[in-house]
């Protein structure tokens, strides 16, 4: 845990966070992820997490939404790495909100928040202030996370996807359905968040016009439908 701290200038106290997780996710008698187990958690899921710190903006938002949060994965790694940051953590299953909101507070992540939600409600019902950064990891293609971001982010905000090896096709969908939403594409970076970790990147899309008014559709849309192709 140490070596990841000084890898992202992480200070003691998050250091110190990110290991009770840790612990935490290991006792948990109900969790929603096949890997607990500290070892492998360490890399599969802190390590994974903590390389979208290598997206500036995203490390320097302070309001960010994850999406589809499942155990707390983007999440919580990044509200303990960033606590200056209030973090919304949406989640429509309520078992995994509760096993985050458990989670949370094992680690000490005041500043995180788990909200049983689907990311089309909480935009469209409930006139959230709009957010510096919305992250998504292993939820959907490009094109829909973008319609579930766009109505979420402020203007300059950036949406933060993690996906494995690249796909053009689903690139080229995604970029089309930004341009419908006020996005643009602006970075793929590869990342290795851990030393057999292969095939991983950061897809980037920052908000640069107002998202249309007919978004985002009503729940299930985005993905029955998706924008771009």
């Amino acid at each position: 845990m140490a070596a990841l701290a000084r890898r992202h200038q992480l200070p003691d106290e998050a250091a110190d966070g990110l290991d009770a997780l840790l612990d935490a996710l290991a006792a948990e008698p109900d969790p929603p992820t096949t890997v607990a187990d500290p070892d492998r958690a360490l890399d599969t899921h802190l390590a994974d997490s903590l390389a979208g710190l290598e997206v500036e903006p995203l490390r320097q938002a302070r309001t960010v939404a994850d999406l589809g949060s499942g155990a707390g994965f983007p999440g919580l790694p990044l509200a303990i790495a960033l606590p200056r940051a209030r973090v919304d953590l949406l989640e429509s299953t309520l078992r995994k909100v509760e096993v985050i909101r458990r989670l949370s507070l094992a680690a000490g992540a005041g500043n995180a928040r788990a909200i049983a939600a689907r990311a089309e409600d909480w935009a469209g019902a409930y006139g959230v202030d709009p957010y510096g950064a919305v992250t998504a990891r292993a939820v959907a293609s490009l094109a829909v996370l973008c319609e579930y971001a766009a109505p979420l982010l402020q203007p300059g905000g950036v949406l933060v996807c993690w996906k494995g090896a690249r796909d053009g096709a689903e690139e080229k969908a995604g970029a089309g359905a930004a341009r419908e939403l006020g996005l643009e594409p602006v970075e793929v970076r590869p990342v290795r968040p851990f030393p057999s970790a292969r095939d991983r990147h950061l897809h980037v899309f920052t908000k640069i016009g107002p998202t249309p008014a007919r978004f985002p559709r009503r729940a299930g849309m985005a993905a029955k439908r998706p924008l771009g192709g």
